[in-house]
């Protein structure tokens, strides 16, 4: 199956009755300019689509997009870092929670995304942990591949999987493409 269709439906930041109108939702989540909406841009072939901006925390809401009329993808704001005060980081923080962990909502799949050259943070490997406790579908994508240096590639993949764990992981540049069939076959199975 392939994405034919994408459309942004809204930025919900509380209770919505979106979230409860029975279609599925894949969560993407991960670091504060990880590549979380470049992904989504990438895999529904829409540049535009999720906004995209160089400086940490613009998303500041769910950004909830309809793809091919069947699924959510539920862009969330980024964790850790992110120019907003020490209160809108905290209130980020609480709404991340709030959705993932509400048990009124069911995430067909988690995707978390990781910086691949940087490799998997303490709040990576954390929120990991903590969506693993509540039982979470978790797919991990290692973003920016194309910046690990030819020499290294081999020694940084190993060390991601080290960290991961047992979870699929995904190597994949939002840059060159690579990556994106085998991240929609993951998420539209």
């Amino acid at each position: 199956m392939n994405i034919t269709s994408a459309k942004f439906i809204k930025t919900a930041v509380g209770d919505d009755p979106v979230f409860l109108d029975g279609t599925p939702q894949i969560a993407f989540i991960g670091r504060s300019n990880v590549g979380k909406s470049s992904t989504i841009n990438a895999l529904t072939k829409q540049k535009g689509l999720a906004i995209v901006s160089a400086s940490p925390g613009r998303t500041q809401g769910l950004n909830v997009f309809l793809i091919n009329e069947l699924f959510y993808l539920v862009d969330l704001p980024g964790y850790g870092f992110a120019k907003l005060s020490k209160q809108d980081r905290a209130w980020l923080h609480e709404l991340i929670n709030w959705y993932l962990f509400n048990k009124k909502f069911e995430q067909k799949k988690i995707v978390q995304i990781i910086d691949a050259n940087v490799g998997p943070t303490k709040d990576d490997l954390e929120l990991l942990q903590t969506l693993e406790q509540h039982n979470k579908n978790i797919l991990v994508i290692a973003n920016k591949i194309d910046k690990i240096k030819k020499s290294q590639y081999a020694v940084q993949c190993q060390k991601i999987k080290d960290l991961i764990g047992y979870h699929e992981i995904i190597f994949y540049s939002s840059k060159t493409g690579t990556g994106i069939p085998e991240i929609i076959n993951k998420i539209l199975c």
